[in-house]
């Protein structure tokens, strides 16, 4: 019978040296042009999802790590969300912070009024559609609304609201928007997304005003009245925006104090 021995020295380097998966990789640091993108992007996520809450203090040299980012790309990153709105100067007697700005009822007005009116230039252009395209893009955005319709009745997941009522505005404005209304749209949408996100929840007792906003944002793309169709978005937002502030009444300004 042949007995194979081992090598005592491979043996003791395999359990110095046992195999496993190797960690992740660490995600290399881009140079400044690609960076600075990726730290407003990332930092702008963090706070739209509220993960960097509003009013918190922003350290940069804590952010830089974070990220796995030099300091330059992150500071202009700042910088950039601060001219966005999404940061402020916070300034008191002997110093001044950045800190995540802070969600109000005023603040919310603004963005809502602003978005409703950019929305509402696209609406006209999906009621400007041919026929046939207008009724498809009525039919999608049918579906989406039956959908909140079942979450109002209570018979839907109420942690798709914030999705389904986001993706019927979306498809609403890549129908009808051209590439310069996309671009502002896109500015400013996420900006209304931190309210939305935080405050969904305490709104669903709305939930079927909205639904029926909704379908005479609808009627008027299927009969292809630009005019009710624009109003309609308009109304859709002034109305959210409404009912944001009854809310931020009861619970409070998020950042603010």
């Amino acid at each position: 019978m042949n007995t194979r021995v081992s090598n005592p020295t491979q043996t003791a380097k395999a359990k110095r040296h046992p195999k496993s998966t190797p960690p992740a990789k660490k995600r290399e640091k881009a140079e400044h042009g690609t960076s600075l993108s990726t730290a407003f992007q990332e930092i702008r996520e963090l706070i739209v999802h509220g993960r960097m809450s509003p009013g918190t203090w922003i350290v940069e040299a804590d952010l830089a790590e974070r990220l796995n980012m030099s300091r330059t790309p992150v500071r202009a990153a700042i910088h950039w969300l601060q001219r966005e709105g999404y940061v402020i100067e916070h300034r008191n007697v002997s110093k001044s912070r950045m800190i995540v700005a802070p969600l109000t009822k005023e603040d919310a007005n603004e963005l809502y009024m602003i978005i409703g009116r950019v929305e509402g230039i696209a609406g006209r252009g999906v009621a400007e559609l041919p026929k046939a395209e207008r009724l498809e893009i009525a039919k999608q955005l049918t579906k989406i609304n039956d959908q909140l319709l079942a979450i109002a009745d209570g018979s839907g997941n109420s942690g798709e609201i914030f999705e389904l009522d986001r993706n019927f505005h979306s498809l609403v404005v890549r129908s009808g928007a051209g590439t310069r209304l996309l671009t502002l749209h896109s500015a400013i949408e996420p900006q209304t997304e931190r309210y939305w996100r935080l405050y969904a929840s305490s709104i669903i007792k709305n939930l079927h005003t909205s639904v029926e906003e909704h379908e005479r944002i609808i009627a008027g793309i299927i009969s292809g009245d630009a005019g009710a169709v624009e109003a309609g978005l308009q109304k859709n937002w002034q109305k959210g925006a409404e009912r944001l502030g009854h809310v931020i009444d009861i619970f409070g300004e998020r950042g603010s104090w």
